[in-house]
């Protein structure tokens, strides 16, 4: 298959990019910034149509991961860039693909876990999954994220396609064990003694192990009757404190100091970063995922903490 990754050059779309290059398959990332890989790397600037248009043209696939890092302060440029990296992106796709006699069959795009409400009490699944927005007493960055996520697939869905079939993909944490992933930021605190719960620690932790991440994408490329929306997350999303005490366990560590949310707040301020990506609560089940028969690799987190702890002591 010849696929395309629209903002491949990131965590996931790197993680995604090997998983098709080493089956075999023709791998072509359109990227903002273009640096050396060993697959094919087209600049595009992710708002309008250039030379890329060729790539899509020719494509079977097209997985769209297109969007600035959320891993920044919400100040008002970077909730610009934020919000607009990625309608902006979807938008053009939308424009290019429409017009398109011989568009992809499939076209996959990224959205988030982070649509649904903080939820302590229940799972959320596709089919009853409560989108949030303005809960009381949520936090400003809180609603910005649902807010961002509800533009990203409203711009997706918009405009039809009847050749080519959608499927956007609610993700959670996506862990690998790359330098400056999800997981290497975790991990990090843990090597230096911070690995305790965070907040009040019963916030849930949505999840997935790289190999169930491009297991689900292949299904997903294999299965003509997916469309619409799917949740990317392992089946067992546990609370904060269990998800860090197991990533303790897993890397030997005897000591994990807890950061109480005021401490929480001044250390990602001074990191630049925003307290919303590790307390609020994401309580996440890919319900079509397992109605489909999916069998997950690591449904479980402590062995998939076990996996990603051994994989980078052995790197």
């Amino acid at each position: 298959m010849r696929i395309l990754i629209p903002g491949g050059s990131g965590q996931v779309g790197r993680v995604l990019a090997r998983h098709f290059h080493a089956q075999g398959h023709t791998v072509t990332v359109l990227s903002r910034n273009p640096r050396p890989a060993p697959w094919r790397i087209v600049p595009w600037d992710g708002a309008t149509p250039g030379d890329w248009v060729s790539e899509l043209r020719q494509s079977d696939v097209c997985i769209n991961l297109a969007g600035q890092s959320v891993n920044c302060r919400y100040n008002a440029t970077n909730r610009r860039i934020i919000c607009e990296s990625r309608v902006k992106s979807t938008h053009v796709l939308n424009q290019v693909i429409s017009s398109l006699s011989n568009p992809p069959p499939l076209w996959v795009n990224a959205s988030t876990a982070t649509i649904y409400r903080h939820a302590l009490d229940r799972a959320m699944s596709e089919a009853d999954g409560e989108l949030g927005g303005n809960e009381p007493g949520a936090p400003d960055t809180w609603n910005f994220s649902i807010d961002v996520a509800k533009a990203w697939e409203e711009a997706f869905f918009a405009v039809p396609t009847p050749l080519t079939r959608k499927v956007g993909i609610r993700s959670a944490l996506t862990l690998s064990p790359d330098p400056g992933g999800v997981f290497d930021v975790l991990l990090g605190l843990v090597r230096h003694g911070l690995g305790g719960s965070q907040g009040k620690g019963t916030q849930f932790v949505s999840w997935i192990h790289e190999a169930d991440f491009v297991g689900a994408i292949d299904l997903l490329i294999a299965r003509e009757d997916f469309s619409g929306v799917v949740n990317l997350s392992s089946p067992n999303p546990l609370p904060n404190a269990e998800f860090m005490r197991v990533l303790r366990e897993a890397w030997g560590a005897r000591v994990g100091l807890p950061s109480p949310e005021w401490l929480l707040e001044l250390g990602t301020f001074l990191m630049r970063t925003e307290s919303e990506l590790v307390l609020k609560s994401r309580r996440v089940v890919p319900g079509r995922l397992l109605s489909a028969g999916f069998q997950f690799l690591f449904p479980e987190w402590p062995a998939a903490a076990r996996d990603l702890v051994s994989r980078v002591r052995s790197s």
